[in-house]
């Protein structure tokens, strides 16, 4: 049994390495006797926001997705550091979804309010003139279905593809309440809500170069070996999932040869990742 000894040792130094990358440590998730949260242990947000690779994999997906809307990338370009601060929006977002899915009530509405005052100076116009506003309910809308159907789709690929059709719309309707409270309104609830809602916002999606630019931030290599090894692998699998219409506005449709290599590969980071969190 002397090979086994180094296990344990390398379990904790890719789980720490992980909860570091999202700074898992940094937020506190206890809730007081009665407090389930806004979700509580048996709901579906908690099963879906718990799988940390499909939430991985469905996160990039999303980004990239919540770009192609031209008012939702005014407001990255306009308002944060992408191309150097790119992980740090990745571990602020883990950081808002862990607590508003598995912290106290208070803890949610903390972060909830927390966000609601950045968005409060995030405004300025388009390109062409066309004014923007990071509390708009319809962008706010966008931005929320972008990531809740990638979250469900990242699962079904790679944690449980045999979610019924009702856990699914239950996953929906459970997060939509986070939406609301941030402003946004007629949020969908539903597969078939969520499907409507693509074909009536495709006409007004656009990818340019300002998008290309924020993608090629998006997915370039990390600051140390490990994050870019985990990228090479996330990336792609990431591209792979999007929408197929999404996929090729960007330019990024991976091939019908290479989808299985793709999927393989995430699939294997996955198994690791859920044996290096495991407790």
């Amino acid at each position: 049994m002397a090979g086994a000894a180094p296990l344990p040792g390398m379990r904790d130094a890719i789980g720490g390495r992980i909860r570091a990358l999202v700074g898992s440590g940094s937020v506190d998730l206890s809730r007081p006797p009665g407090d389930p949260g806004l979700f509580g242990p048996g709901s579906m947000a908690w099963r879906i926001h718990g799988d940390f690779s499909a939430m991985m994999i469905g996160g990039v997906s999303a980004l990239l997705l919540q770009m192609l809307h031209p008012l939702a990338l005014a407001g990255v370009w306009d308002h944060s550091d992408f191309r150097r601060d790119r992980l740090g929006r990745l571990r602020r977002t883990a950081q808002f979804i862990s607590l508003t899915t598995f912290g106290s009530n208070a803890a949610a509405t903390r972060a909830i309010d927390h966000v609601r005052a950045i968005h409060d100076r995030v405004s300025g116009t388009l390109p062409d003139g066309t004014p923007y506003d990071a509390n708009d309910p319809e962008l706010l809308t966008w931005v929320h279905v972008a990531e809740v159907d990638s979250f469900l789709r990242a699962y079904l690929s790679y944690r449980d593809p045999a979610l019924t059709g009702t856990e699914q719309d239950r996953y929906l309707a459970e997060t939509a309440i986070v939406a609301e409270r941030l402003g946004a309104r007629d949020v969908p609830t539903s597969r078939r809500a969520v499907e409507s809602y693509y074909r009536r916002l495709r006409p007004a999606l656009r990818c340019d170069a300002r998008s290309r630019e924020v993608a090629d931030a998006l997915l370039a290599s990390g600051p140390d070996a490990l994050t870019t090894s985990a990228l090479a692998i996330v990336a792609p699998a990431a591209i792979e999932l999007l929408p197929p219409w999404a996929a090729a506005m960007h330019g990024r449709a991976p091939s019908a040869i290479g989808r299985p290599a793709i999927r393989f590969g995430a699939r294997g980071m996955s198994n690791v990742v859920r044996w290096a969190l495991r407790r």
